[in-house]
């Protein structure tokens, strides 16, 4: 039987594995499911119609599946869904989807969001993403895997942002980020990649030459954006990085890349 704490609210039809733990004062509306695992702590609130994942730990002061911030929500019935093995810390916000985003917001397996951060409406985040503290998406916003958001960074409406991607902290990003970049700066650009991140996931000497490789060509190169893309489209069939950029360049042309500051090219 899951072990709820006498001063908490859980509303009625809410679905509970047997053994969730909800903590002093939480209030869990009547559309939550909380899997297998799931301990919830005190003073949390949890509303619409949101599921969480199994073993995903919810601290006090959080705020899940409230309505989106979103003047064109009319209350209608939308959702938001949490992957296993999350840790959402203090003050954490994630809002459910609009109907006009397709209606569900999603977060990953494995992500960690620390105090005071934020996913906004229709937002699609991946498994294994760290957000630090503060760290805001705004609506729409879609997070590759395995990408940490750094501290008080901030990322506009729309946004992509590609797999293994580090954002600095108190960045403001605007554009498209292609995977393992790494951005900086209040108007984002690209500060070279995340050869950090890279490194860790297991990544080779030589794929990290590979991968700077396209990076050149594909920003510091000669012609045009185009004619380097072109170029680095050459590339895809011998660099999996390549295949990657190309992969996530060609889902969605209709926002601008992000691109390094003029003269920047960082070798880590």
């Amino acid at each position: 039987m899951a072990k709820i704490d006498p001063t908490a609210r859980v509303e009625n039809p809410a679905g509970l594995a047997d053994d969730v733990e909800i903590g002093p004062y939480a209030i869990i509306g009547p559309d939550v499911v909380l899997e297998g695992g799931v301990k919830i702590h005190g003073l949390v609130n949890i509303q619409g119609a949101t599921t969480i994942g199994a073993r995903t730990e919810v601290f006090s002061f959080a705020s899940l599946g409230t309505p989106p911030q979103s003047v064109h929500y009319k209350g209608e019935r939308t959702e938001l869904k949490i992957g296993a093995g999350c840790v959402i810390r203090e003050h954490a916000t994630a809002s459910t989807g609009t109907a006009g985003g397709g209606g569900i917001t999603r977060i990953g397996n494995g992500v960690m969001m620390m105090t005071g951060s934020h996913v906004g409406h229709d937002c699609t985040v991946g498994d294994q993403v760290v957000f630090a503290n503060n760290a805001v998406l705004g609506g729409h916003v879609s997070v590759g895997d395995f990408t940490f958001l750094g501290g008080q960074c901030a990322v506009h409406q729309f946004t992509r942002i590609g797999a293994q991607c580090m954002i600095s902290g108190l960045t403001g990003v605007r554009e498209d980020v292609i995977p393992f970049a790494n951005v900086l700066g209040q108007a984002g650009k690209l500060v070279g990649l995340n050869v950090v991140g890279m490194k860790r996931r297991g990544y080779s000497k030589s794929d990290l030459h590979a991968a700077r490789a396209v990076y050149r060509d594909l920003f510091f190169g000669e012609g045009t954006f185009d004619a380097r893309l072109d170029k680095v489209r050459d590339m895809a069939g011998q660099s999996s990085f390549a295949a990657a950029v190309i992969d996530f360049i060609d889902a969605d042309r209709k926002r601008p890349i992000c691109q390094p500051a003029r003269g920047v090219i960082k070798e880590d």
